[in-house]
């Protein structure tokens, strides 16, 4: 398989050798179409100027005026009706021309040979060196009669031009070519880093470097692959930490629940005891239950399923059920909870919102302290509703707060291994919230407590 470098190269090299061929094709045909009749045309008026002069001044030594004629760039022959021929200038290469040619030129007719050369692929017609490729007109010198036959002299009027040109010509495709190679180099080297770093990416390296300071798009598809490799090394690190996480989850309450379920196969266990330990196992079991609906949620959610049931309802009066829940328990902690809930409607999917609230509720209690305050409120905002909820608990560090929407993250778990929780919550909050086309942001302090305020258009 060729390498894009090799392609790159191929590929460009063809372009050039094409075009130039192209070029060369529309030359010629312009050539053909255009510029050989006007040669043919200025070369015959030149040649009926020299055979004026000749006519007009009998005294002139002809054979010296053809010579100095031939010294100024053309290539000359002169033949008479006896045969006799006269050469000046440079020899031409084909001297073959029709007997048939010359009489007519003897009696009087010009001959336009530039003008019916041969067409060709190549353009001859300009650098033909043949008898047959001139102009022929008569010529009268003291009552005698002539043929002229006259070109102009292409290697006398290139002299060294012509190898001039052709090393131009060499050396610009070399250079061509040269440049192609580094600029290729150049152009499919970031290419190159990146096929290097994708190989690395998927044998589970996500420690990738690229070295680019192009502004173009292989220097912005560049960082968009580090962007990527970060996003995937943290992802890897959420995928790690959900594992543990999970396992703890399930591995606690299921110890928990075999542990105590052992001790009630003792039979000296009292009944008050009984009663305790089916209280706890009961409690795993709906911890366990907890864990599993979130799981189904997010599932749910990552299969883009038509999951939304929007209808009108009152969601001030869904979160004071709410409470009305939770209320026990915000009385166990000794937490005091204050609220503004008036009757406001949305159109929005009552269960999946119901789940937004009792997300940051459990939250806003279970990180709370005791004594400590939870404040809810639902305020009108034009088109928009915003719900708040404020707590003045463990709060977030400004690390913790870019990543707690990140799914399977759980803050610091020094402070929260002994908090239940999977790290679910917050990801389905911020999933759910965007489904309905709205916002949520975050304002907390360490050790101060924390703030979530949610927007939600209202139609």
């Amino acid at each position: 398989m060729k390498s894009l470098y090799v392609k790159f190269v191929v590929i460009t090299i063809g372009i050039m050798v094409f075009s130039s061929i192209l070029a060369f094709i529309v030359s010629n045909a312009y050539y053909q179409q255009n510029l050989k009749p006007q040669n043919d045309q200025k070369i015959t008026k030149i040649a009926h100027s020299i055979a004026r002069y000749t006519a007009d001044h009998p005294g002139t030594d002809l054979n010296e005026y053809l010579g100095n004629i031939s010294d100024i760039g053309y290539q000359i022959y002169l033949v008479d009706h006896s045969g006799e021929e006269s050469f000046f200038g440079s020899p031409f290469r084909d001297k073959s021309l029709s007997a048939s040619t010359k009489e007519s030129v003897l009696n009087g007719n010009d001959y336009h040979g530039i003008l019916h050369f041969p067409q060709k692929t190549f353009v001859t017609g300009f650098f033909a060196n043949e008898l047959k490729n001139t102009i022929g007109v008569p010529l009268t010198h003291n009552g005698a009669n002539y043929a002229l036959f006259v070109r102009p002299d292409i290697k006398f009027l290139f002299n060294e031009m012509h190898l001039l040109f052709g090393w131009m010509l060499l050396i610009t495709i070399i250079l061509s070519i040269v440049i192609v190679l580094i600029s290729t180099k150049y152009l499919v080297k970031p290419i190159s880093k990146l096929t290097t770093a994708t190989k690395s990416l998927s044998n589970g390296d996500f420690n990738v470097e690229l070295e680019i300071t192009r502004h173009d798009e292989l220097g912005e598809l560049s960082h968009s692959f580090l962007r990527m490799a970060r996003r995937l090394e943290q992802m890897e690190d959420m995928r790690k930490e959900f594992i543990s996480n999970i396992s703890h989850d399930i591995q606690s309450p299921l110890s928990n629940i075999r542990a105590y379920t052992n001790l009630l196969e003792n039979k000296s266990v009292s009944e008050e005891e009984s009663g305790h330990y089916f209280s706890i196992i009961n409690g795993e079991i709906r911890r366990l239950s907890t864990l599993t609906k979130q799981l189904l949620i997010l599932a749910s959610l990552d299969r883009n399923e038509d999951i939304l049931k929007k209808r009108r309802y009152n969601v001030g009066q869904q979160i004071k059920e709410l409470l009305r829940n939770y209320q026990w328990l915000v009385n166990e902690k000794n937490i005091m909870l204050s609220y503004t809930l008036p009757d406001v409607e949305i159109n929005g999917d009552p269960s999946l919102l119901n789940t937004v609230w009792d997300n940051l509720l459990t939250n806003a209690i279970k990180y709370n302290q005791s004594g400590g305050s939870i404040d809810i409120s639902v305020e009108e905002k034009g088109e928009m509703i915003e719900i708040t909820f404020q707590d003045t608990g463990i709060g977030l560090s400004k690390t913790e707060m870019e990543r707690i929407f990140d799914r399977f993250y759980r803050a610091d778990t020094s402070r929260t291994r002994t908090t239940e929780g999977t790290g679910l919550g917050l990801s389905i909050v911020w999933t759910v919230v965007k489904l309905h086309e709205g916002q949520i942001k975050v304002n907390s302090k360490d050790h101060e407590g924390s703030a979530f305020i949610i927007e939600l258009p209202k139609n």
